[in-house]
């Protein structure tokens, strides 16, 4: 009788510990957000990306994944409490209604996590807080910054790495100040373009990072993500209301990621619900303005029901229609006050339901509630802007 119970009660240990050994399988051990600062969405097929191509080939990808217009206001509380530019925070906190109180990903996950960053400057020390680990070192080359976020893969096995190249970025503003006798004047993918030479070499970096997870046998538990923080002008840099500046191209590859796919539209809101998703973990957001956990990115999910409302893609295209129609108003009030007016009284809280939710007013862009109804309120604007230009 007691060896019959010994024997089900080992059996019923080993299904037991058989379900759990499977359960935590679905669930990869990493998560690797690697960054090549100001990729251009065009860069996989214009420059050599091999490393980058073989990972859309190997899992998820988004050519123009968008970021919210990257725009660092000099004035007001945004600089109170970032270093940096609007995708960065948006990005770590998954929401587009920035406050000071908002949780960080790296905040969010279980206390057991282990989490680095490595980077090479010190713009990003705001979305750092809360890391375990965080080198930002503006003296570090790019290739010193994967030595460094490889040493500490091996040594502490983080939960979640973020891994930021700045050079390719920093190199794409210098094309932007080329004279005229330059073959890559205004045109970061010009013959002999310094912004070129970084992308490639941060690709063979990419390809290093990945081949170290390999070899070290720590892909097969790995997802990583390659992105940017931000897209990149033709001209160089990332101006305001170039739309090339908002959209930067995106790769899921590793465990449990589907392969050989595509999605239509992803927004960097949407990175740390993602993440936290593959982690197991909460979300650091969960307000109006919050993305949203894309698990169309898993093989297990089929693309059949996925649709995104591209909230990003039309808040930065309507920032972009006030601040043309607000410069119109402006001039045509040069001649006739009449359009002074109407400038001020749509600037006027009083005058106006909601003003509109522009790019130095984003500290103020959660008293809208939700993402939705700031689109709602923009909309009204533009049309009263639009009906007094006579468009």
């Amino acid at each position: 009788m007691n060896i019959k119970f010994n024997f089900i009660k080992s059996s019923l240990f080993i299904l037991l510990l058989g379900i759990t050994t499977s359960t935590m399988a679905k669930t990869p051990k990493h998560v690797i957000l690697f960054m090549i600062d100001g990729l251009h969405w065009q860069a996989p097929e214009k420059v050599k990306m091999p490393n980058f191509r073989a990972l859309i080939e190997q899992g998820t990808f988004i050519e123009k994944s968008y970021v919210l217009l990257p725009h660092h206001p000099t004035v007001g509380d945004y600089s109170k409490f970032n270093s940096c530019s609007f995708p960065n925070p948006v990005l770590h906190s998954g929401t587009i209604f920035i406050k000071p109180e908002n949780k960080l990903l790296q905040e969010s996950l279980p206390a057991n996590s282990t989490t680095a960053f490595v980077v090479n400057t010190a713009a990003y020390r705001s979305v750092a807080r809360g890391f375990d680990t965080a080198i930002m070192d503006g003296k570090l080359t790019d290739e010193e910054v994967v030595d460094n976020a490889i040493n500490i893969f091996d040594q502490q096995q983080p939960s979640f790495m973020r891994v930021h190249l700045q050079s390719p970025g920093e190199l794409g503003r210098s094309v932007n100040s080329a004279t005229p006798d330059q073959a890559f004047y205004e045109d970061v993918f010009g013959q002999g373009s310094p912004y070129v030479k970084s992308i490639e070499k941060a690709d063979e970096l990419l390809g290093k990072f990945v081949a170290h997870l390999k070899d070290s046998g720590r892909w097969e538990d790995t997802v990583l993500i390659a992105t940017s923080d931000h897209g990149q002008s033709k001209i160089g840099w990332h101006p305001l209301f170039d739309e090339d500046s908002w959209a930067t191209p995106l790769v899921f590859a590793g465990k449990g990621i589907a392969k050989q796919r595509t999605l239509p539209y992803f927004e960097h809101t949407d990175l740390a619900a993602t993440i936290s998703m593959l982690l197991d973990a909460k979300a650091p957001s969960n307000n109006g303005g919050s993305g949203r956990m894309v698990k169309e990115v898993l093989a297990k999910i089929d693309l059949q029901n996925f649709n995104h409302p591209r909230y990003i893609q039309t808040i930065n295209q309507q920032i972009k229609l006030f601040n043309f129609y607000k410069s119109e108003l402006l001039l045509a009030s040069d001649k006739n006050l009449h359009y002074a007016i109407i400038l001020a009284s749509l600037e006027n809280e009083i005058l106006t339901p909601e003003p509109f939710y522009h790019q130095d007013r984003i500290t103020e862009w959660h008293k809208a509630g939700t993402t939705k109804h700031m689109i709602a309120a923009n909309n009204k604007i533009l049309e009263q802007m639009k009906t007094a230009l006579g468009k």
